[in-house]
C-alpha cells in the first residue's frame, strides 16, 4: 500500500489551486526604487527600479536585486533581471525541467503542481535556498545563457552513471554552499588544497578540513630532513584564502580548520590565533588601522578561517578524571608529548576568552549519529560547523521561515509546515545530481550519499511571537518538537523519494546503522515532554515512526536530510527577524536611508507578542515607543515583570541588565541536536567580564549535553573593536600622542545659532588653527548659572585642550552623536532638522564644517543640503552631495507603515556607540554598516553581506 501511494506521485496541490490562474498574479505587486550605497568607497552599489512583492521589505528587495538578480543576458531592456517574479521563476523552472529530466514526477501535470507549489514558497518568503542556487541556476533554461567550462567542474551523466566534466557552467550549475575537503600527508596536494579552496571561494561558498593527517614538525620526513610542519602550511592556506577574497569576493573566504586533540601540534594550533591577536594589538598600538579589514589584520595569519579542535569521549573522561593525554606521530603513532588533560582543555579555554578560538567539536558524538558509518566517519565540518559528513561531500542548504507558519496568535500550521518539508527537501534533492562540483571526489560522494541541509529561521521571533521565553522549559520543548516534525517529515520523504527512484547508491551496505540511528532519533521523539501545543508532541511522534516504517520498506534516498545553518544572506531575503536558531540580537533595528542616514525601527515580533500577552493597543504604543528610545524593554510604562523574560535577546538592550545567560543557549541546542542530522551553527555569547573558567564550563557542558559542535564569542575579545574608546589601557588599546598645539593670538572661528524644539537658544563658537582645523569650542545656552550652562562651558573647555593637545576633531565628533537628552527635537536648521540633544547637534553641526565629506557620509551625519564652511575641492557646496540622492519620502513611509519611526540617523551605521548593543563586530566590507553576529560568522542587515555561510 505505502509502495503504491509513493508511485502514485510525490506532489499534490496544497498551497495553490488548479483554477490555471498564475501563481504570481494571485500577489500585489508594485514597482520601486532598489538603492544600496557603499559609503567607505563613496559610490552607489544599485539604484534601480525594480518589481517586486508588496509585502516584502524594501530590506529584502534590495538584498535580491543587489545579490541575485542576474545582470546581463536577459531579455529585458536593461538586460538584467527588473522583477522578484523573474528571479523566482528562473529557479523553480529550472529545478522543474530537471526533476522531469530525472525521473521525480509521473507525468507533466505532476511537475506543474511542483513548480506552482515551490514558487508560492518562495514568493510567500515561506522558504529560501542558499545563496548559490540563486545565484547560478536557471540562467540556461530561462534566458539561454550559456559557458563552456574548462573542466574544472564536474557532474553526475545519468546516459554513462559517471561523474565527468560538466558541459556547461549554467547548463550544470554549482548549487551548493558547504564542502567538506580531505587532504593528504604529501606536498603535492598541500598545494592542490590551495587551488581547490580557492575555486570554491569564488563562487561564494565555503569548505572545511581536518588537517590532522599532516605530519607535525617533530617528525621526519621520508628523506630524514625535518617537515615544515602543521602550521607552517595553514599559514600558507590561510593565505591563499584571504588572496581569493581580496580578488573580488565581496566576503571574507569561508574555511574552518581542524585538528584533533591527539595531533603533537596541537598546543601550537590551540594558541595560534591568541598569538596572532596579540601581534594585531601590538600593529595597532603602534597606530595601524583597528579595523577587521585594515591592514593590522591583514598583516597577521590564521583571520580566513573559524579553528576547531576535535575532541573524543576519551580526551574528555581523561579530563574530568584528572588524567594525562599523550599526541601521537602522525606517521609512526608513536607518543610525543604528554600533557594533563585539564592542562589542554584550560589552553583552550584561554584562547577562546581571548580571540573566540578555537571551538570544539565532540568527534564521537558526531559519529554515534553518523549514518554511513560502513563508508567512512566523520572528520571535519564546514565552515560553521552545522555540515557533518564524510571527507569530499557537499551539501545545498535552504530554510524555512517558522513565522509564516503561524497565525497572529501564534498557533503553529502544522499541516502546512509538513507540506513545506516535503516540497524543499524534494527541490534540494533533485538538485544534487542536476548541480556540477569544483571537485571530481566531490561530484562522485554527492551522487552516492546525497546529503541535504534543509533547515529554519526565525524560531527566535516565533518564540517571541508566541509569549514564550527563549530561555525556558516550554521554549525549548516547543523548539524541540519543531525540529523533530522538519527531520522526521523529511527522512519520510527521502523515503518515499526511494520508492520512486531508489535508495541513494551507499544505502545497503550502510543500512543497518543508517536504521539505528533513525531509532535514535525516534527514541529522542518518543521522550519529548512538557510542550504546551499537544498537537505538536503528537505529531512530532507519529513523523518518525512513518519515518522508521518507509526507511524500513524502501531505504532512503538522502543519508542526512537537515541542519540548522546561519541563514546570513537568505535570512534577510525572508525578511527574518533572527537567523536559524538563535535568539533575537536586540529589539531595535536600524534601516538604511539611500542619502547615508537612517532611522530606528522596533523588531516586528514585539507587538504580536505583547498583543498575545494581553496588552491593549494603548499599552502596546507607549511600551514600543519606549523601546524605540531606549533600545530596551526593562522600565517601560505599563509592562509586567513576568513578561520580561519574553523579550531577552542574546546580548543586553539599550540600559538594560537581562540577556540571554550562556547556559540558556547551550540548553535550547541540546533541546533540538537530538533531532538533526547534521549539526547546528551557533555561537554562545558571552559578557565582556566572562572568565577563562566559564568557557571551560561552558565547554564541557555542551559535551555532557550530547553536542555535536560549540563556538563563543565574548565582547571585546578582539583588537577589531569600532565602538572601542580609545586610551592608555593595556591590551591593544591605541594611545594617543601628545602632540600640543597653541591656538594663535588671533583666530579665525565661525559662530552658529540654533533654536532646538521652538524655544531653546543655543550658541556655538568653533574657532581654527592656523591651518583650519578645529582648535577651540565655546558653547552658549543663554542660561547664565544653571546647570546646564555650566555643564556646557566645562565640557566645551575639556574638548578644546583635547584638540589642542593632538586629539582629532572626528573623535570629538562621534562622541556627541546620538546622545539623548532633553532638551531635544526639531531644530530651525533645514541641514540639521532633528536633534536627540544639544550635543547631539553640536556633533553634527561641527562634524559639516571640520570633517571632509567621505567621512561625514560614513557618520550619518547629513541629513540634508549643507552650508559647509569647508567644502570639498571640486565643486560647490550644493554640487558636492549631488552624487548621493536623498531617500524618497515614500521610501521612509514605505518601511515605517505601522512603527514609531525615531530620528533620521542610525547610531550603529559607522561606529559610534549604539545604546542597542550593535558593538563587537566588524564593519561590512561591502556598503560600511556594521554587523552583527550570525552563528559562528557575522551578517550585515543592510546588504547581506556575510563572514562566513549563505
Amino acid at each position: 500500500m505505502a509502495l503504491m501511494q509513493a508511485k502514485a506521485g510525490l506532489v499534490s496541490r496544497y498551497f495553490t489551486s488548479a483554477d490555471n490562474q498564475n501563481v504570481f498574479d494571485q500577489e500585489e505587486w508594485s514597482r520601486r526604487r532598489a538603492y544600496l550605497f557603499d559609503s567607505k568607497a563613496n559610490q552607489v552599489l544599485i539604484d534601480w527600479e525594480v518589481e517586486a512583492p508588496v509585502a516584502w521589505s524594501d530590506t529584502a528587495v534590495n538584498i535580491a536585486a543587489w545579490k541575485y538578480f542576474r545582470r546581463k543576458g536577459v531579455p529585458t531592456p536593461e538586460g538584467r533581471e527588473t522583477s522578484i517574479r523573474q528571479m523566482i521563476d528562473r529557479v523553480a523552472t529550472a529545478i522543474t525541467k530537471a526533476g522531469e529530466t530525472y525521473g521525480y514526477f509521473t507525468d507533466s501535470a505532476e511537475a506543474q503542481i511542483f513548480y506552482e507549489e515551490l514558487c508560492h514558497l518562495l514568493l510567500h518568503q515561506k522558504a529560501a535556498f542558499n545563496s548559490p542556487v540563486w545565484f547560478n541556476v536557471g540562467m540556461f533554461e530561462k534566458y539561454g545563457i550559456s559557458r563552456p567550462t574548462d573542466s574544472s567542474f564536474y557532474c553526475y551523466n545519468p546516459a554513462t552513471d559517471k561523474i565527468e566534466d560538466s558541459p556547461d557552467t549554467y547548463a550544470r550549475p554549482q548549487c551548493s554552499a558547504c564542502f567538506i575537503q580531505s587532504i593528504k600527508d604529501t606536498l603535492e596536494d598541500i598545494f592542490d588544497l590551495v587551488k581547490r579552496e580557492s575555486r570554491l571561494f569564488k563562487w561564494g561558498s565555503g569548505t572545511g578540513t581536518n588537517f590532522s593527517t599532516l605530519r607535525s614538525r617533530f617528525e621526519k620526513l621520508s628523506t630524514g630532513g625535518n617537515p615544515s610542519g602543521l602550521l607552517s602550511f595553514l599559514k600558507v592556506l590561510d593565505a591563499g584564502a584571504g588572496a581569493t577574497k581580496s580578488g573580488g569576493i565581496t566576503r571574507r573566504a569561508a574555511k574552518m580548520v581542524i585538528v584533533n586533540i591527539d595531533h603533537p601540534e596541537v598546543e601550537d594550533f590551540i594558541q595560534w590565533k591568541a598569538r596572532e591577536e596579540d601581534k594585531a594589538r601590538a600593529l595597532i598600538r603602534a597606530g595601524y588601522d583597528d579595523d577587521f579589514n585594515g591592514e593590522a589584520y591583514q598583516t597577521i595569519a590564521g583571520q580566513n578561517s573559524n579553528n576547531s579542535i576535535r575532541v573524543t569521549d576519551e580526551f574528555m573522561q581523561a579530563y574530568l578524571a584528572d588524567e594525562d593525554w599523550q599526541t601521537k606521530a602522525v606517521t609512526t603513532g608513536e607518543v610525543m608529548h604528554t600533557y594533563k588533560a585539564r592542562d589542554l582543555m584550560r589552553r583552550i579555554s584561554e584562547s577562546a576568552w581571548r580571540c573566540a578560538d578555537p571551538g570544539l567539536q565532540y568527534d564521537t558524538t558526531v559519529n554515534r549519529w553518523h549514518t554511513c558509518p560502513v563508508s567512512g566517519r566523520i572528520n571535519a565540518s564546514n565552515p560553521c560547523s552545522e555540515f557533518m559528513f564524510l571527507d569530499d561531500s557537499a551539501c545545498n542548504l535552504s530554510s524555512i521561515n517558522l513565522v509564516k507558519f503561524a497565525d497572529e496568535e501564534g498557533k503553529f500550521d502544522v499541516a502546512a509546515f509538513g507540506r513545506a518539508i516535503e516540497l524543499m527537501t524534494l527541490a534540494q534533492e533533485i538538485i544534487v545530481d542536476y548541480s556540477s562540483y569544483p571537485v571530481d571526489k566531490i561530484a562522485l560522494n554527492s551522487h552516492r550519499f546525497r546529503p541535504l541541509g534543509l533547515g529554519y529561521a526565525n524560531l527566535g521571533a516565533y518564540l517571541m511571537r508566541l509569549g514564550m521565553p527563549y530561555d525556558s522549559v516550554e521554549g525549548r520543548a516547543t523548539a524541540a518538537a519543531i525540529t523533530a516534525i522538519m527531520t522526521g517529515r523529511a527522512y519520510a520523504m527521502s523515503a518515499k523519494i526511494a520508492a520512486r527512484v531508489g535508495a541513494f547508491a551507499d544505502y545497503p551496505q550502510n543500512a543497518e546503522p543508517m536504521l539505528a540511528v533513525i531509532q535514535m532519533h525516534k527514541y529522542a521523539a518518543d521522550n519529548l515532554h512538557g510542550v504546551p501545543d499537544a498537537d505538536l508532541q503528537k505529531v512530532a511522534i507519529d513523523e518518525w515512526t512513518e519515518a522508521l516504517n518507509l526507511g524500513k520498506e524502501f531505504g532512503f534516498r538522502n543519508a542526512q536530510t537537515t541542519l540548522l545553518a546561519p541563514t546570513g544572506t537568505i535570512g534577510p531575503l525572508m525578511d527574518v527577524d533572527t537567523t536559524g536558531i538563535e535568539p533575537d540580537f536586540a529589539l531595535v533595528k536600524y534601516k538604511k536611508l539611500s542619502g547615508g542616514g537612517g532611522y530606528s525601527i522596533i523588531n516586528q515580533s514585539v507587538e504580536p507578542a505583547l498583543r498575545n500577552l494581553g496588552y491593549t493597543g494603548d499599552q502596546i504604543e507607549q511600551i514600543k515607543q519606549y523601546v524605540l528610545e531606549k533600545g530596551t524593554i526593562e522600565g517601560a510604562p505599563e509592562i509586567k515583570e513576568e513578561h520580561l523574560p519574553i523579550f531577552d535577546c542574546a546580548n543586553k538592550c539599550g540600559g538594560g541588565v537581562r540577556y540571554i545567560q550562556p547556559m540558556g543557549h547551550i540548553e535550547m541546542m541540546a533541546a533540538v541536536q537530538p533531532f538533526l542530522s547534521g549539526a547546528i551553527s551557533k555561537t554562545v555569547n558571552m559578557p565582556e567580564e566572562a572568565t577563562i573558567e566559564a568557557i571551560e564550563d561552558i565547554y564541557i557542558e555542551a559535551w555532557r549535553r550530547g553536542l555535536k559542535a560549540i563556538a563563543i564569542y565574548r565582547d571585546n575579545c578582539k583588537a577589531s573593536q569600532p565602538l572601542t574608546a580609545k586610551g592608555g589601557k593595556e591590551g591593544g588599546m591605541l594611545t594617543v600622542p601628545s602632540r600640543h598645539r597653541e591656538m594663535p593670538l588671533t583666530r579665525a572661528g565661525i559662530t552658529h545659532k540654533v533654536v532646538i524644539n521652538g524655544q531653546h537658544k543655543i550658541y556655538i563658537t568653533a574657532n581654527r588653527f592656523e591651518n583650519g582645523d578645529l582648535g577651540e569650542i565655546f558653547v552658549n545656552a543663554g542660561l547664565e548659572g544653571s546647570v546646564v550652562s555650566g555643564l556646557l562651558t566645562a565640557m566645551a573647555i575639556l574638548c578644546s585642550k583635547m584638540l589642542q593637545e593632538g586629539v582629532p576633531a572626528e573623535t570629538i565628533v562621534t562622541s556627541f552623536l546620538n546622545l539623548r537628552f532633553d532638551p531635544w527635537g526639531m531644530t530651525n536648521n533645514p541641514d540639521i532638522p532633528m536633534a536627540k540633544s544639544i550635543t547631539d547637534y553640536m556633533g553634527r553641526w561641527l562634524g559639516m564644517n571640520f570633517l571632509p565629506l567621505d567621512r561625514q557620509l560614513a557618520l550619518g551625519i547629513m541629513n540634508g543640503n549643507s552650508d559647509h564652511a569647508n567644502p570639498p575641492a571640486g565643486g560647490s557646496n550644493g554640487d558636492s552631495l549631488l552624487a548621493v540622492p536623498k531617500a524618497p519620502a515614500d521610501q521612509l513611509v514605505a518601511e515605517s507603515a505601522n512603527q514609531p519611526v525615531l530620528t533620521l540617523n542610525m547610531e550603529a551605521a559607522n561606529g559610534a556607540d549604539s545604546k542597542y548593543d550593535y558593538k563587537y563586530a566588524p564593519l561590512c566590507p561591502t556598503c560600511g554598516a556594521l554587523m552583527v553576529r550570525s552563528g559562528s560568522c557575522f551578517a550585515c542587515r543592510e546588504c547581506a553581506t556575510t563572514t562566513g555561510c549563505s
